[in-house]
């Protein structure tokens, strides 16, 4: 039987109209495969909403993202609105999106790919066997809490504040999250704080050490958010699955990026307890290449995977593209951030011929 879904499109700013093409063309090949229906339906986001509408995140496009089955993002922002006040930026659009969908569980994996293991700037034995998911919890923290806003003092100086707060229910459905995700994987869970100077991350610590009674078959550690930075780098392949807060989550999850080489290859799905996801590459919007065709598209296609996988329960169809774009890095297939001596160059558009050729043979 044929499956229907609604997709939401949200290709945005930048280079994200042509990553959001290839990406739309794989899912067309994949649905013909599989026997599934997509309906796609366009809306704007971002910096191109902005231009449009005068708002980054206008109402039809919210409601249309709610009415859908899953939502596919590619990339928002750009140097011409980065001077905006800050409630008409493409970025506080997206933090609307997370939170006009309650999506409050990010995973993001960071996972080396054997084919580029040297396109990595650390060392091959650091990063070889590397296969991490940071678990972030996306609606709440520092970036949501209040008071927030920069506010003139009784001596006239200005002072800035932002308040990072969780309450119970928040740490626990992530934690959930989290542990859940764990036990798919390799059994272990660090969970990433600041307990020492931070009540907030105390109650966090405190939260996630009880649920662990829960999950006696998962291995739980906790390091503080400096140490683990260090321990990224020094030896990741102690990680399996990371759960933090909203802003080390953050910065974590770029820093586990990076160890794959490049992160033009690293998807993400934002998630809530029901309704659409959003899935989406971790990458900006690079407006320096956008229309060159210089654009790399496999995180975005990768993005599409994980929304056939987590949001759309369709495991087989996830496996298909993954394996493609397996088959097309073996082929020496490159675009210009994973170049190396002796690969095929490749622009945007065709690397995603060169996944359509690898999804049909």
């Amino acid at each position: 039987m044929t499956q229907h879904y609604r997709i939401t499109l949200l290709p945005g700013d930048g280079i994200g109209p042509e990553i959001m093409a290839v990406a739309v063309d794989v899912l067309q090949v994949i649905a013909k495969q599989f026997d599934i229906q997509f309906e796609f339906k366009e809306c704007l986001m971002g910096g191109a909403a902005i231009d449009a509408t005068g708002e980054p995140l206008p109402a039809e496009t919210l409601e249309t993202c709610r009415n859908s089955d899953a939502v596919l993002l590619a990339a928002i922002g750009g140097y011409k609105w980065d001077n905006l006040p800050r409630h008409q930026r493409p970025e506080t659009g997206l933090l609307g999106l997370r939170a006009g969908l309650d999506l409050f569980a990010n995973l993001r994996p960071a996972k080396i790919l054997p084919q580029l293991i040297d396109a990595s700037s650390l060392k091959r034995e650091v990063v070889e066997g590397v296969d991490i998911m940071v678990v972030r919890e996306l609606t709440g923290g520092i970036y949501f809490g209040k008071p927030r806003g920069i506010f003139e003092t009784e001596t006239g100086e200005k002072r800035g504040v932002n308040t990072m707060a969780y309450t119970v229910s928040e740490i626990d459905r992530i934690g959930r999250v989290a542990f859940e995700t764990a036990r798919k994987r390799g059994g272990k869970l660090c969970s990433v704080d600041k307990s020492n100077v931070l009540e907030v991350s105390q109650l966090w610590r405190d939260r996630i050490t009880e649920l662990s009674k829960e999950y006696q078959d998962i291995e739980l550690s906790h390091l503080y958010v400096d140490n683990a930075a260090m321990q990224l780098l020094r030896w990741p392949k102690q990680f399996d699955t990371i759960v933090t807060g909203n802003l080390f989550g953050d910065i974590l999850s770029d820093a586990a990026a990076m160890l794959t080489g490049s992160i033009g290859m690293l998807p993400s799905a934002s998630l809530g307890a029901s309704g659409p996801g959003v899935f989406e590459p971790v990458h900006g919007s690079a407006p320096d290449i956008a229309g060159l065709d210089k654009a790399n598209p496999l995180a975005q296609v990768l993005s599409a995977a994980m929304m056939l996988r987590y949001g759309l329960d369709q495991p087989a169809a996830a496996d298909k593209i993954e394996q493609a774009v397996l088959k097309v890095l073996d082929k020496g297939d490159r675009t210009g951030d994973l170049m190396s001596a002796g690969m095929n160059l490749l622009g945007c558009r065709a690397m995603g011929d060169s996944l359509i050729k690898a999804l049909e043979d």
